[in-house]
């Protein structure tokens, strides 16, 4: 897979990314089965076939459970093969998520997955929405907070996870990264893409699978299709932690993705 441009950010990305969610939690999920979280070789060996076969962007977040510390013991191989993708604003505790998005408690979660992840800088922090992006960009202190963060070189861009076709448009112009929901089922964050497109804005797509309710070889081609046929995109995040499921994903990315 070739790697693309994450908007104008300067980081280049491959066009699949591989979720971490799984990595760290199996409470109240949207998957349509119930998995068991993978022991520590499982991971190891995941992130190494993922390298292998071109995937250099990882997504992960405090609301993931333990997946950031798993990270920063087990991610294989030097830091800058990797391009990480952290978030702010949800955390999830005791089975259940509440938001945050003050200044002070995006930076200190930020420095916090830092130390976690045993890295001096991320590539990329998302807000991760709890579904009032307007009110989170406009009344909330996180934005400000991660332009202060790039600007002391902790983070190298910055964006949001919306949940909203109007804060997916907000954040295109304020922000580094959008990151939009889209498969052939959601078509409402298409005036987002397009947008992000022509100002130069980083896209990433979430649920371009529908979160594993995509069937077969043949809905999974016919999605990812979908998903790169739209203007700007950057790269899709997968979540899987099953060998064979990633590389087959991989496979057939590279045969409808020219």
């Amino acid at each position: 897979m070739n790697k693309r441009a994450l908007g104008d950010t300067g980081i280049m990305v491959s066009p699949l990314g591989l979720g971490t969610v799984k990595f760290g939690r199996n409470e109240q999920v949207k998957y349509p089965r119930p998995f068991q979280i993978p022991g520590d070789v499982e991971v190891v060996n995941l992130l190494s076939q993922a390298s292998e076969l071109g995937i250099n962007l990882l997504d992960t977040a405090p609301a993931y459970g333990s997946s950031q510390a798993r990270l920063g013991q087990l991610l294989p191989g030097p830091r800058e093969r990797w391009v990480l993708v952290s978030k702010v604003g949800e955390f999830f505790e005791n089975g259940v998520s509440r938001f945050d998005f003050s200044f002070d408690t995006t930076v200190q979660v930020v420095e916090h997955s830092l130390r976690t992840l045993n890295m001096d800088y991320l590539d990329l922090v998302l807000i991760h929405s709890d579904g009032d992006d307007l009110a989170i960009l406009e009344q909330e202190g996180a934005l400000d907070a991660l332009r202060v963060l790039k600007q002391r070189g902790l983070i190298r861009a910055h964006g949001m996870s919306s949940k909203t076709p109007d804060g997916g448009l907000r954040t295109v112009q304020e922000m580094d990264v959008v990151m939009a929901t889209c498969n052939p089922d959601y078509l409402e964050d298409i005036p987002v893409l397009e947008a992000a497109a022509a100002a130069n804005r980083g896209v990433l797509i979430k649920k371009g699978l529908q979160s594993g309710h995509v069937a077969g070889p043949e809905g999974v081609a016919a999605a990812m299709e979908f998903v790169f046929s739209q203007p700007g995109v950057s790269s899709m995040i997968i979540g899987t932690i099953n060998p064979e499921h990633l590389e087959h994903n991989v496979k057939i990315f590279d045969s409808v993705v020219k």
